[in-house]
């Protein structure tokens, strides 16, 4: 993490403070923006934390925050192959074969992605409903699929899914390392004990 004046790495923190927040959707994911437009200073009162990798507007879920630049990059850079976990609403039903396909990586425009885990899977029990709603036709079937990606290019889960023919309705980070949104609710945050 740079300081903004100087360009030099700001010092390690006394304290490493760290900041979950399940982030709603329509909401930018820095703490500055265009009048009218929802950013995480709308959920987070907390100064001087940053947020470790990106998660589009139009994207859901886990974004962690922290102080420290070290540990910012530690989560956000790929060389470090922090595991993260997607739910992802498709339109549509891949085929096993597209699954293949999606595990083993794909060409996309800025090149080969790593393998990924890809699954098929159950609506999540703990879904809050969107804001706006998805649209839904009645004569195709969606499919959520559980994601696993150890890199994090830009729009790149859309992107894989838009690939083998299955745009992307829905997508929600549920994890980011060992940390999940599992006891957050859609626009909540939790400031990480020590410990954790």
């Amino acid at each position: 993490m740079h300081s903004p004046k100087s360009g030099k790495p700001r010092p390690r923190p006394s304290r490493s403070v760290v900041v979950l927040l399940n982030k709603p959707m329509n909401v930018l994911c820095q703490f500055t923006g265009n009048p009218g437009e929802t950013t995480l200073a709308d959920f987070v009162p907390i100064k001087d934390v940053y947020p470790a990798g990106r998660l589009d507007k139009d994207s859901e879920g886990l974004v962690v925050l922290t102080n420290d630049g070290q540990l910012q990059a530690k989560i956000s850079s790929p060389k470090f192959k922090q595991s993260k976990v997607y739910y992802v609403l498709v339109e549509g039903e891949p085929s096993a074969e597209k699954l293949r396909s999606l595990r083993a990586g794909l060409e996309l425009n800025d090149g080969l992605t790593l393998p990924i885990e890809a699954e098929i899977v159950s609506e999540p029990e703990w879904l809050w409903p969107r804001n706006p709603p998805v649209r839904v036709r009645k004569t195709i079937r969606d499919t959520w699929l559980k994601l696993t990606l150890k890199e994090g290019r830009n729009r790149q889960v859309r992107r894989m899914t838009a690939a083998i023919g299955h745009p992307t309705l829905r997508l929600i980070r549920f994890q980011v390392g060992a940390w999940t949104i599992a006891s957050l609710a859609s626009g909540e945050y939790r400031q990480l004990e020590a410990t954790e």
